[in-house]
């Protein structure tokens, strides 16, 4: 399938690649905030994963396993890059860099509230069977992917302040998600196909790189607890933002980008570490 990203900076500078993270109106518009500022310093590339954004949505069964091969193949693309990988796309990440092929390695890695599991355990075929029937599972869709589902998953979990979040990006959510066969990939992840097994903690604790770990202190699909357990037992730093849920990167852009660059430049940092964001 055809995989759609956008790519900017100076190709010579050290290369930086963003991958968003999944839900029913994911792209990779996710770093519309800190996407042109982290290109005047990286050549920065950000695809939309394959069934989200402008990349091709065939009729599959999306799974973890897809898209782990998916980053595989595309960091292996290019040479060391430094990686920031948001929510379950982090654990993707991980196995690919873990389990993946040997031939590429990257220099950096930050999550943003990584997690392993984002659907129900087990997963629930008859519910992705359901979402992916041609008129029931249409009309399912449809209402879960409604203006005012995005309005309300924005408000209650994405965007601490709701008014950081902008109509015209709320629209453009909207649009993507009602692309043709716009409800495959969705279908996998409400019904936990795409959930995966590795364990994070140990699969950041064999990379050799450092590795930052940035969490909203008031997020609540994935609270701030797992994430100060992620980092003691994987050794990794922990920095938390005030007065954020998922998207730290988009309501702080840059106090982020701050991060970014601390990040990128502490192979020696102390590991562990909650630093506090404001």
């Amino acid at each position: 399938m055809d995989v759609a990203y956008t790519e900017a900076g100076d190709p010579d500078d050290p290369n930086l690649v963003l991958l968003h993270g999944i839900n029913a109106a994911a792209s990779s518009g996710e770093f519309r905030e800190v996407f042109a500022d982290l290109a005047e310093e990286y050549h920065v590339i950000a695809p939309d994963l394959p069934g989200f954004g402008r990349s091709d949505r065939p009729p599959l069964n999306y799974s973890s396993t897809l898209y782990t091969e998916f980053v595989d193949d595309f960091l292996a693309e290019f040479e060391s890059p430094a990686v920031i990988a948001s929510s379950l796309t982090c654990a993707y990440t991980l196995a690919a860099l873990t389990e993946g092929r040997s031939d590429h390695a990257i220099s950096d890695l930050l999550c943003i509230c990584p997690t392993a599991i984002a659907g129900p355990e087990p997963p629930k075929q008859w519910l992705r069977e359901l979402i992916r029937a041609p008129v029931i599972g249409e009309g399912l869709y449809n209402l879960i992917a409604s203006k005012p589902s995005i309005r309300y998953f924005n408000a209650d979990h994405g965007y601490y302040d709701p008014t950081k979040v902008t109509e015209a990006w709320q629209d453009y959510e909207w649009q993507t998600a009602h692309q043709s066969n716009a409800r495959f990939a969705p279908a996998s992840f409400i019904s936990g196909y795409l959930n995966s097994d590795i364990d994070l903690a140990a699969a950041i604790q064999s990379l050799d790189v450092s590795t930052t770990i940035v969490w909203g202190r008031d997020a609540d699909i994935t609270p701030l607890s797992e994430g100060r357990e992620l980092a003691d037992e994987a050794d990794a730093t922990l920095v938390v933002f005030d007065q954020a849920y998922l998207l730290p990167h988009v309501e702080f852009p840059a106090e982020f980008l701050a991060v970014v660059d601390n990040w990128i430049d502490a192979d020696s940092a102390v590991a562990s570490t909650d630093t506090t964001a404001n």
